[in-house]
């Protein structure tokens, strides 16, 4: 689904319109359906000195979290249709195995929610380390078993401990704290997409670069 907007005008150019239509989510809470107002728009295309093609630039508030986000758009017709959005929404990499990639992504998308974006980190760690070959005893045992093996450092083995006691508290109702804070689930949510990031994408990105270098040679 493409995001566009109304095409506005005033007595200095034209401009993006009020409001997005066809935001998903929020790029930074992460809310679905998200009412982003306008704050600011070029009034026509923004002024270039090296020579190419002014652009339509516009920035939006959610009005959920209050967070900014800027768009690139072009004029289509009678509507602009947004070509960028910054920062881009957080989307899972399709290198990570599932179902954790599914975990982390519920993940990403819960953000609004602590408590659930908590409990789908801890989700994503557990899952990470079972495809790695770690699949038995309880969370907490398979990550200082990782780290024993030296699949995870002692600072990422801290880390994943942390993810873990923070999604366990949501999920077990702790009395004294059972809720999370929304920047303890942005930390638990980053240290989850940095764990895959570390045991799998970087891995298939360094072993499709060798495969393109073999190919290449034989090609020479």
């Amino acid at each position: 689904m493409r995001i566009t907007t109304t095409v506005a005008a005033s007595a200095t150019g034209k401009h993006l319109g009020q409001v997005l239509s066809g935001v998903s989510r929020c790029p930074h809470c992460s809310i679905a359906n998200p009412l982003l107002d306008v704050i600011w728009a070029s009034r026509g295309p923004t002024a270039r000195s090296d020579g190419r093609p002014g652009e339509y630039w516009a920035t939006y508030r959610c009005t959920t979290c209050g967070a900014v986000s800027t768009v690139k758009a072009s004029q289509v017709g009678t509507e602009f249709v947004i070509d960028r959005i910054f920062p881009s929404a957080k989307v899972a990499h399709d290198d990570l195995p599932e179902p954790a990639r599914t975990f982390l992504q519920q993940a990403f998308e819960t953000l609004h929610a602590p408590d659930a974006a908590a409990v789908m980190a801890g989700s994503a760690v557990d899952g990470f380390l079972k495809t790695k070959g770690y699949g038995k005893g309880s969370l907490y045992e398979r990550i200082d078993l990782a780290l024993s093996d030296n699949v995870l450092t002692k600072g990422m083995a801290d880390w994943a401990h942390s993810v873990r006691l923070g999604s366990n508290r949501p999920r077990h109702a702790d009395k004294e704290k059972p809720h999370i804070s929304p920047e303890e689930a942005e930390q638990a949510v980053e240290f989850a997409e940095a764990l895959g990031q570390f045991l799998f994408v970087l891995t298939a990105r360094i072993e499709r670069g060798i495969a393109a270098a073999a190919e290449a040679e034989k090609t020479t």
